[in-house]
């Protein structure tokens, strides 16, 4: 398609913006109609852009949606990895009724990098926690850990595959204490993630606008849960006092550390 006929003569430097709206709202929200795309579009821009323009996009896609991951499929935007696992429907389901979450444009447009994300406080505490608990201050090594927990809090929240990571990684955890500490950071930076399935909004804030729309929470176990409750960190779930000791040590929990938390 030549950019200098698209729609009665819009400039290249317009084509191009528009280009990189349709690649951060597809980042952000995984998948957008084209309606929804020109309206947020107009929202943030004083030149306006019509139908005929996405319309002209969608019938000859520009290599630029094709090298960040967009596809077309019927009057939507839509980032490959649906279209890989055929999860087109089932996000359409999952999606229907929300609202949208539009971020400011200098913001919305950082989305044009397929591996950005918004760096929220929880995750700063993660990071925090884990560059001083486990890895001697190496900040580096940390982020590495929290950037694949951030992956995963994202997209198919799993609180197992979280803590393969941390095994991965060779995390030793010191105490029940410490993995109680954890497990709360990483349900916390969970429910404050931007969803595909949400319309980009994070489940914190959907629960705080429309209460039908739950938080995560820990398998089996309402969201904030007692303080003196601990969990096995290679399965995510509550000890028990006759369960095994996540410490090892072969002894019931209830003779071994129960009660010797600090």
């Amino acid at each position: 398609m030549n950019e200098k006929d698209i729609s009665a003569g819009k400039s290249q430097l317009f084509y191009k913006t528009m280009v990189d709206y349709i690649i951060s709202l597809t980042h952000l929200y995984g998948l957008v109609h084209k309606d929804k795309a020109a309206e947020i579009f107009n929202l943030q821009n004083e030149e306006k852009i019509d139908i005929i323009v996405l319309d002209d996009i969608m019938n000859d896609r520009p290599k630029d949606l094709a090298d960040n991951f967009v596809k077309i499929h019927g009057s939507y935007f839509v980032h490959e990895t649906i279209m890989v696992f055929g999860n087109f429907e089932n996000q359409l389901k999952q999606r229907k009724g929300k609202p949208f979450y539009i971020p400011a444009q200098e913001e919305l447009l950082k989305y044009k990098e397929d591996s950005y994300f918004e760096v929220t406080k929880q995750y700063r505490a993660l990071l925090s926690y884990a560059a001083r608990h486990f890895f001697d201050g190496d900040e580096l090594a940390a982020e590495m850990l929290c950037e694949e927990v951030q992956g995963i809090c994202q997209f198919e929240f799993s609180l197992q595959e979280v803590f393969e990571v941390f095994t991965t990684r060779s995390v030793d955890f010191k105490s029940e204490k410490q993995v109680n500490e954890v497990i709360k950071l990483i349900m916390e930076l969970a429910n404050n993630t931007r969803l595909w399935e949400n319309n980009g909004h994070t489940p914190e804030e959907l629960f705080e606008k429309h209460e039908k729309y739950h938080l995560r929470t820990l398998p089996d176990q309402p969201f904030k849960f007692k303080k003196a409750d601990i969990y096995d960190f290679k399965t995510g779930k509550k000890v028990g006092r006759n369960d095994p000791c996540p410490c090892g040590s072969g002894k019931k929990y209830k003779k071994c550390c129960l009660g010797t938390e600090v």
